[in-house]
């Protein structure tokens, strides 16, 4: 027998759609600005930008858009939300593994640089467990 979700489950599943939203839609910026654009960003951004090579970038990809198709699989409840939230997880510790082991992207942004990524790991690991949580109490088909 399935179980209702409780309210908080359809809240912080929305919250992390829009917030994983907001990773795609820096995605397609950067994909899309002019070279103009890219010149006035600051330096060290710029060089992490240009630096970045197709695998690392295809991370990037899966990060964010598995993060929204996840997460639209845990607004309709599916199980297979957690698999597509495990994808997108390994494509943030490939994307951020680049910056910070291959890029030296501590280097170039310093420890402040470091609270966003931070957040994007915590935001990726948090998901895989909302989504086996959500399986354990019964509230995903």
């Amino acid at each position: 027998m399935r179980e209702k979700p409780p309210l908080w489950f359809w809240i912080v599943a929305v919250l992390m759609m829009l917030w994983n939203g907001v990773g795609v839609m820096a995605y397609i910026g950067e994909a899309m600005m002019s070279a103009d654009a890219l010149q006035a960003l600051p330096e060290a951004q710029r060089t992490l930008i240009l630096g970045r090579p197709a695998w690392a970038t295809a991370a990037y990809a899966v990060a964010v858009f598995g993060g929204v198709a996840g997460c639209l699989l845990l607004l309709i409840r599916r199980r297979s939300a957690i698999a597509v939230l495990a994808l997108s997880l390994l494509g943030v510790l490939v994307q951020m593994g680049h910056a910070f082991l291959l890029a030296d992207a501590f280097r170039l942004v310093g420890p402040a640089g470091t609270v966003l990524p931070a957040l994007v790991i915590a935001g990726a690991l948090f998901l895989v467990w909302f989504a086996r949580h959500a399986r354990a109490k019964g509230w995903l088909r």
